[in-house]
């Protein structure tokens, strides 16, 4: 039964996906804002929300290894995983702001996590955790984002960006994106139940499963999202899902569930977030490699996911 309901919860993720990219694709035209913006708050928002549930729901528990594996395995599998994939279906574009503001965002929203958690590196204390404190920190620096992104929608307004063609916003719109969250959401969860049991089945530490199997689950919203849309075409949802994705996990998931509980922090899981601010790193250069520049190509892509395999081949190693 338990790989029956995983299937369900792969099928509603890609359909959830389907919906939610066509419905804002519809909203942007409608509104006249880009895709991009679009990808990198409404879609971002919405696949970001297993993630959420994930964290709230492993906090209450007290299983921070958990909460904190999948922020920081869901965020690299959205930079090398889904990325690398969604180049090899379609290289992927980024606007210049792209380049120099969004990915060093993501890249800063990194190491204050990184700071945030290592409380016995910077301050002497005798345990690493993230605190109630920390969370308010992390959900500041989500309002300044939230200042960046409303700017961005100035912008659209200013130049009149219409898309591809002006439409007045429709019911079925709005029907697709509450749809399709909705199925990212049930099928996210499907999918991460079932393959946590199986995973505990086979006898996985709570830490590993939180960096794979949770990681991967969580993020197969953004993987199916940001596949679908580079199949599409639609090339800046592609793109704007996973960087708004990685931001709203570190700010809005890991500062919500750090208000609403304290999490303990295990340091040797700092390889894992050096690894995280690496994609980052590694992303940011690719921009400037391939011809034409500010490209995610195709063999770049290849390479993205294959430095996912190496990552997912260690951590089985290392246990």
């Amino acid at each position: 039964m338990v790989y029956v309901l995983l299937i369900v919860g792969l099928a509603l993720l890609i359909k959830g996906a389907d919906w939610l990219v066509r419905g804002a694709s519809s909203v942007a035209r409608s509104l006249k804002v880009s895709n991009f913006v679009i990808g990198l708050t409404v879609v971002s928002f919405g696949t970001s929300l297993p993630e959420l549930v994930v964290g709230l729901i492993a906090g209450s528990e007290g299983n921070s290894d958990l909460f904190i594996g999948n922020i920081i395995g869901s965020n690299i599998a959205n930079i090398l995983l889904i990325l690398g994939v969604s180049a090899m279906i379609c290289p992927l574009p980024a606007k210049k702001g792209t380049v120099w503001n969004e990915i060093p965002f993501t890249l800063g929203a990194a190491v204050v996590f990184f700071v945030l958690l290592n409380d016995a590196l910077f301050d002497g204390d005798a345990t690493s955790r993230l605190s109630h404190t920390d969370g308010f920190i992390l959900l500041a620096f989500f309002c300044a984002f939230l200042y960046y992104v409303v700017q961005l929608i100035k912008g659209d307004k200013e130049r009149g960006w219409v898309g591809e063609q002006a439409t007045d916003l429709k019911l079925r719109s709005g029907i697709e994106i509450v749809g399709g969250i909705a199925g990212l959401v049930i099928g996210g969860k499907l999918a991460v139940d079932s393959a946590e049991q199986i995973a505990i089945a086979m006898g996985f530490s709570q830490a590993f499963i939180g960096l794979t199997v949770i990681a991967i689950g969580t993020s197969l919203p953004e993987l199916a999202t940001s596949g679908m849309a580079a199949y599409r075409k639609n090339v800046d949802i592609a793109v704007g899902n996973v960087v708004g994705s990685n931001i709203f996990n570190i700010f809005i998931v890991a500062g919500i569930s750090s208000v609403a509980n304290t999490m303990n922090y295990d340091v040797t899981n700092n390889f894992d977030l050096f690894v995280m601010m690496l994609a980052t790193l590694i992303l940011f250069a690719f921009m400037f490699t391939g011809r034409p520049r500010n490209f995610v190509q195709r063999p770049e892509g290849a390479i993205m996911v294959g430095l996912y395999v190496a990552y997912l081949s260690f951590l089985v190693y290392r246990g």
